[in-house]
């Protein structure tokens, strides 16, 4: 099974430390940090471990609203961010690829919170994480 590359609870995720396990993706990342910190300077940036999954999250949140969650593989990084029935409707007219709709209207299961997961290896996967930062921030 496939588990996310920062497994180490002594050794926190530094930019220098991300280089390793994101490759060619760091550049991705950078840009991912650069359009928080240019177009969502309120949001904040925290890296915890977690002991349930063992392994190092990052959780980008507004005030106390956890916005996403990002974790680093091997070569890309996962952004996953949670959404109510409620986002459907803006969810439906984005302009969102068609696998990241329909992992949000056809969830697994029954639960209140639906997720929708996005790899990220290159810059220009950050167009679709910015609209869902958007139908995040108006889905409340």
């Amino acid at each position: 099974m496939l588990r996310p590359s920062l497994n180490d609870p002594d050794v926190f995720p530094s930019d220098s430390v991300l280089c390793r396990p994101l490759g060619r993706a760091k550049a991705a990342w950078d840009a991912f940090m650069l359009l928080l910190k240019n177009d969502y300077p309120q949001m904040s940036v925290d890296w915890r471990y977690y002991n349930d999954g063992k392994s190092w999250l990052c959780k980008v949140t507004l005030k106390a609203n956890t916005i996403c969650w990002v974790s680093a593989w091997e070569n890309f990084f996962k952004i996953s961010f949670y959404f109510t029935a409620k986002a459907e409707p803006a969810i439906s007219a984005s302009g969102l690829g068609a696998e990241l709709k329909y992992s949000f209207l056809h969830p697994k299961g029954r639960c209140s919170l639906r997720p929708v997961v996005t790899d990220v290896k290159k810059k220009s996967d950050l167009d679709s994480i910015k609209e869902l930062i958007e139908i995040k921030l108006k889905a409340k």
